[in-house]
C-alpha cells in the first residue's frame, strides 16, 4: 500500500491454550450488565454531560433494567462528585441497584471517592492501574513487582475505608490494557489483589479484563479469558468482567466469544459510545441474545426513546446503519429483498407461525418499538414487490400479483428520472395519477343492472358514459353485471378488448369501507393494461376499473 509500511507492525501472539473449550460452548443466559455510559462514555464526549443530562441518562438506565451502573469518577471533577451526591441526597438509587465508581490507586483520590459515596447502600469501587508492557516501559518506567505493589497499596486503602463505610462496598480491579499484558503477569497481579482483599463466597471480587485497546481477533480475546479463568485462584468467587473497545471493529464478537469462554459480566455503553472507536454496544449484545431466544434481562422494547435520550445527553448522532437502532436497518431498497420481506410478512399473518421467520429481518421491528411503515422504501434499486407493499401497508391497496410488474415499472421510471428515494406519499400520487387520472378517452356517468335469471346468472346493463365528449347510453346483456356492462359498452365503443382478470377487496374501516376493483384487459394487439376503480358500490368500482384500463390503453 502506498505510503504504508507493513514492516513497522507485528502479529499479535497467539495464546497457548490446549483443549480450549469455548468454541463448543453456547450462550444460554444473560450476563451481569454494567453500564459505563456515565463514566467511560461521558469522558469520550466533546462536551461532557452536565448534571441534568447525567440524571436523565441515569433514569433511562434504571428503566432499561441495569443493576450495575458506573456513575463516574467522583474524585476527578466537581460535576462527577456532585452527580453522585445528587443521586444520594435525592434518594435516586434503588435498593437493588449497585453504583460503581472508578478511582486510581492514590490516597487523596480514594478519600474523595469515599466522601462522595457517603450514604450509598451498595457500591463497587473500581480500582485500576495499567499493566501492559508498553505502559510499564514507556509511561511508568516500572517493573512488574512495582506495578503489583501499586495495586496492592490501592487495595489496602480501599479496604481500610470500606470498613468505616456505612454500607456494602465491593471491589473491582482492572489490569488496564489487559490485552497488552502478559497473561502470566495478569494472573499474578489479579490473584495478588483478590488475596489482599480477602476473597470469599460472601466477598466476591470483580476482575475486569479490558480490551482497553482491541489488538487481535476476537478468538484471541476468548482464549485470554479462558486462560485467565483457569489461572485465577478462588475462581468460584471471582466475577470475570469484560470491557471491550472497538478499535478493530469486533468488540461485539469479542465479548460474545468471551462469554463463551466463561466471562460472567459485561461492561459497555448504549450505542457504543466511548473512547476512540467506542465501547461495546450493550444494545447490540442484548438483542443478539434476544434473537436467539434468550431473555437479555434488559428492556429495549422502545428503542426510539432510548436513541432520543442518548443523543440528547451526548450530542452524538446514531449512524443510519447502526445494528437494531439505525434509521435504515429495517428498510429494504432492493427489489428482491422487498419482495421477500413482503411475502414473509404476509405468510406470518396467514400462518400464525410461532417463531419469527421473515427473510432479511432477523428481529421483529415491533419488538423494539419500530413499525413496519418504513421497512420498504423505494428508489431506483427497488422492485415491484416493494411498491406493492407500500401501497398495501400504507394506503390499503392490495394489488393483485399480476399487477405488480406494471406498477413497479411505472414507479421505477420516476425514480430513475428523479435519482432519489420516493416517499410513500409520492408513490401514492403516481399510483392515483396513473389509474385515477383525468380520463382522455371515455368516462363513466351512470348505470343500472337488472338480473334477468338468477339461475343462469344473466343480467341486463343500461350504461351511460361519455366518449370523446359525446354522451352515449346503451344496453347490453351478459352472464353477470361486469360482462353485461362490457357488452353495453361495445355497442358503440370502437376499440375491441377482452377482460383477462378481475379482483376486488374492501379498503378502510368496516363502517365506511369502500370497494376497490382491479381489471386487466387485453387489446387486439395483445397489449395488457390494468385499471383500478374505487366506489362504495362494488359494481360501480368494477366499471370504473374497466374504464381506467381502457383510458390507459387507448388514450
Amino acid at each position: 500500500m502506498k505510503n504504508m509500511s507493513t514492516g513497522k507492525y507485528r502479529p499479535y501472539p497467539q495464546v497457548d491454550l490446549p483443549n480450549r473449550i469455548w468454541p463448543s460452548q453456547t450462550i444460554t443466559h444473560a450476563p451481569i450488565w454494567c453500564s459505563v455510559d456515565l463514566r467511560d462514555g461521558n469522558q469520550a464526549l466533546i462536551t461532557p454531560m452536565n448534571l441534568d443530562q447525567k440524571l436523565s441518562l441515569f433514569s433511562l438506565l434504571l428503566k432499561l433494567g441495569f443493576k450495575n451502573i458506573e456513575v463516574g469518577f467522583p474524585s476527578a471533577s466537581k460535576v462527577e462528585f456532585d452527580f453522585l451526591r445528587t443521586l444520594v441526597e435525592k434518594k435516586l438509587i434503588p435498593d437493588d441497584v449497585t453504583v460503581q465508581v472508578l478511582v486510581q490507586a492514590r490516597e487523596h483520590l480514594i478519600d474523595k471517592t469515599f466522601e462522595a459515596l457517603e450514604g450509598v447502600k451498595k457500591a463497587i469501587v473500581h480500582l485500576y492501574n495499567s499493566t501492559s508492557t508498553a505502559q510499564r516501559k514507556i509511561v511508568f518506567g516500572k517493573e512488574q513487582d512495582e506495578i503489583i505493589a501499586l495495586a496492592l497499596e490501592g487495595v489496602d486503602m480501599v479496604k481500610e475505608r470500606a470498613l468505616k463505610h456505612d454500607g456494602e462496598i465491593g471491589l473491582e480491579y482492572s489490569p488496564e490494557s489487559f490485552t497488552g499484558t502478559e497473561l502470566e503477569y495478569a494472573a499474578r497481579i489479579c490473584n495478588a489483589v483478590t488475596d489482599r482483599w480477602g476473597i470469599s463466597a460472601e466477598r466476591k471480587v470483580v476482575i475486569n479484563l479490558p480490551a482497553t485497546v482491541e489488538m487481535a481477533t476476537p478468538n484471541v480475546y476468548a482464549d485470554q479469558i479462558e486462560w485467565m479463568s483457569r489461572h485465577l485462584t478462588n475462581r468460584e468467587h471471582v466475577l470475570i468482567s469484560t470491557h471491550t473497545h472497538n478499535d478493530r471493529g469486533t468488540s461485539v464478537a469479542a465479548t460474545e466469544l468471551a462469554l463463551l469462554a466463561g466471562a460472567d459480566r459485561v461492561e459497555g455503553t448504549l450505542l457504543s459510545n466511548g473512547e476512540r472507536t467506542g465501547n461495546v454496544d450493550i444494545i447490540t449484545l442484548a438483542l443478539n441474545m434476544y434473537t436467539q431466544g434468550i431473555d437479555p434481562e434488559l428492556d429495549f422494547s422502545d428503542l426510539e426513546t432510548v436513541v432520543r435520550i442518548v443523543e440528547e445527553c451526548t450530542a452524538m448522532k446514531t449512524h443510519e446503519r447502526h445494528p437494531y437502532v439505525g434509521e435504515l436497518v429495517y428498510t429494504a431498497f432492493s427489489g428482491s429483498h422487498q419482495d421477500a420481506i413482503n411475502k414473509g410478512l404476509a405468510y406470518r399473518r396467514e400462518s400464525e407461525e410461532e417463531f419469527w421467520e421473515v427473510p432479511y429481518l432477523p428481529i421483529d421491528p415491533q419488538d423494539v418499538g419500530r413499525s413496519y411503515e418504513g421497512i420498504i422504501r423505494i428508489n431506483s434499486q427497488s422492485g415491484k414487490g416493494g411498491v406493492a407493499y407500500v401501497l398495501e401497508d400504507k394506503f390499503g391497496y392490495s394489488l393483485p400479483k399480476k399487477m405488480h410488474p406494471e406498477i413497479g415499472k411505472i414507479v421505477q421510471k420516476v425514480t430513475d428520472e428523479a435519482g432519489r428515494e420516493l416517499s410513500s406519499e409520492e408513490i401514492l400520487e403516481i399510483f392515483e395519477k396513473t389509474y385515477f387520472g383525468e380520463p382522455h378517452d371515455i368516462e363513466f356517468v351512470d348505470y343500472s343492472v337488472i338480473s334477468e335469471s338468477a339461475k343462469e346468472h344473466s343480467a341486463k346493463c343500461v350504461l351511460e358514459y361519455t366518449h370523446n365528449g359525446k354522451t352515449i347510453r346503451s344496453e347490453g346483456h351478459g352472464n353477470g353485471p361486469i360482462d353485461a356492462c362490457k357488452n353495453a359498452l361495445m355497442v358503440e365503443y370502437s376499440h375491441n378488448f377482452k377482460i383477462l382478470s378481475y379482483s376486488e377487496h374492501s379498503r378502510g374501516e368496516l363502517s365506511s369501507a369502500e370497494a376497490v376493483a382491479y381489471i386487466e384487459i387485453e387489446t387486439e394487439s395483445l397489449d395488457k393494461f390494468f385499471g383500478v376503480g374505487c366506489d362504495n358500490d362494488i359494481t360501480v368500482a368494477s366499471i370504473k376499473a374497466m374504464f381506467s384500463a381502457l383510458n390507459r390503453a387507448f388514450s
